[in-house]
Order: C-alpha cells, then sequence, then structure tokens
C-alpha cells in the first residue's frame, strides 16, 4: 500500500501578501489568476525577493496587466539576460472573468488590487481581489478593532 500525501493548508505555500491592500480598501471578491513570468523571475520568487506593497492591477484591450510589482533579481541570474525588476507582468485569466472585472471597475468604481500571491501545483498564483476605497474614518475603525482584538487576546491568555 502506498501512503496518502497529506493535504498541506492553503497558508503554507503562501510568497507573498499584499496587507495595505485590505487596510486600504474593502475587498468583496477575489479571483485567482495566473502570471506570465520569466525564468529569472521564478527563481526570484522561490527565494522570497518579491513585493506586492505598491502593486496594481489595471486593464488593457481586454487583458489584465499586474504593474509596479516588485521581483529584486538575483545575483546568479543569468548574464544574457537583462532583469526589469518592475516589468509589467501579464495576467491570465478567463474571459467572463475579465469582463465581470471590467463591468465593476467601470460602472460601480471598484478597483482591483492584488491580495496575494502562492504556489498552486508548481505554479505561481496572484490572489486579485475587487474593493472600494476606505475613508479615512473607516482606516481608524479597523485599527481600532485590530488592537481591540489583540487586547482581548492578551487578557484571554493571561
Amino acid at each position: 500500500m502506498t501512503k496518502q500525501k497529506k493535504k498541506s493548508a492553503p497558508g503554507d505555500k503562501t510568497i507573498a501578501l499584499n496587507k495595505t491592500a485590505r487596510f486600504e480598501y474593502y475587498i468583496e471578491d477575489t479571483y485567482e489568476a495566473g502570471l506570465v513570468l520569466q525564468g529569472w523571475e521564478v527563481k526570484s520568487i522561490r527565494d522570497g525577493r518579491i513585493q506586492l506593497k505598491e502593486s496594481f492591477i489595471q486593464f488593457n484591450k481586454g487583458e489584465a496587466f499586474l504593474f509596479n510589482a516588485l521581483i529584486t533579481p538575483m545575483l546568479s541570474a543569468s548574464t544574457h539576460i537583462i532583469p526589469e525588476s518592475k516589468r509589467t507582468r501579464k495576467l491570465l485569466l478567463h474571459a467572463h472573468q475579465i469582463s465581470r472585472l471590467l463591468i465593476d471597475v467601470d460602472r460601480k468604481g471598484y478597483t482591483v488590487v492584488p491580495t496575494a500571491m502562492y504556489w498552486k501545483n508548481n505554479r505561481v498564483k496572484l490572489e486579485i481581489g475587487l474593493g472600494k476605497g476606505k475613508q479615512l474614518h473607516d482606516k481608524r475603525a479597523t485599527e481600532k478593532d485590530r488592537d481591540w482584538n489583540r487586547e482581548k487576546a492578551r487578557v484571554m491568555k493571561k
């Protein structure tokens, strides 16, 4: 008999999180998108050299693109390729998903932001969220709730 592999938790394969996206926006819906990457980018992602903090998603001619995601090249990258750390990367989504996102962005005033990057079946996937911007008082309320939950957990631990 062969042993069955244990299923790992979805958080185990997380590469990078965009914490500011959840602070700046109310994320109402999430989608999973593939990324078109070059070889040196995959190597750098495996090494954990990625930052999604200032990245955003725009649509052009019915396609979605990831802008401003910083993938720092490794020093041992090949010599015949000139790495560009903030290049535009194409997102792989179904046509109906893109059309639904475009409708929400154009008509309802939503924003599409990357929230997380993770591994799925040895492929890099990007979780994108459809969100509406928070006002300043909403951000303060979020901070207040987070501090209260932290304090509550501290008291319960004792």
